[in-house]
């Protein structure tokens, strides 16, 4: 088995999917302009996708509040300097230091504008 999606209820998924298209280069691959106006998202390898959707009956987490060791979205990223400076300049947050890992992996860990957390890692030694 391969996985599809995985799927996030969020405060405003209109407004997220449209911001994890322009600043993440997610492509949306459906959407639905309805509630709970559900958006599937892929990746630049059109092989994994988030699924960002507005469930009102049921509790939306309140993702700032949580540890983003709790969960976070991970990304690759090829320049960890320029993607923050990119991604901060456009509403997402810093949180903490970058991590330098003994492996020579480099991890930084930011929140979206909406406070989910977002990994960018790159690796010393690619995963995928």
């Amino acid at each position: 088995m391969k996985i599809e999606h995985i799927a996030i209820n969020v405060p405003d998924p209109l407004s997220m999917a449209r911001w994890y298209v322009e600043h993440l280069g997610m492509v949306v691959k459906r959407r639905v302009m309805e509630a709970p106006w559900a958006h599937f998202l892929a990746d630049d390898s059109g092989t994994v996708m988030l699924e960002l959707y507005g469930n009102e009956n049921v509790p939306v987490p309140d993702y700032r509040a949580q540890s983003a060791m709790v969960f976070h979205i991970a990304l690759v990223s090829e320049d960890i300097d320029a993607d923050v400076a990119r991604l901060t300049a456009n509403g997402a947050e810093l949180e903490g230091e970058y991590l330098n890992a003994p492996n020579g992996d480099v991890l930084a860990m930011l929140r979206d504008p909406w406070g989910v957390p977002i990994q960018l890692a790159k690796r010393a030694t690619p995963m995928v």
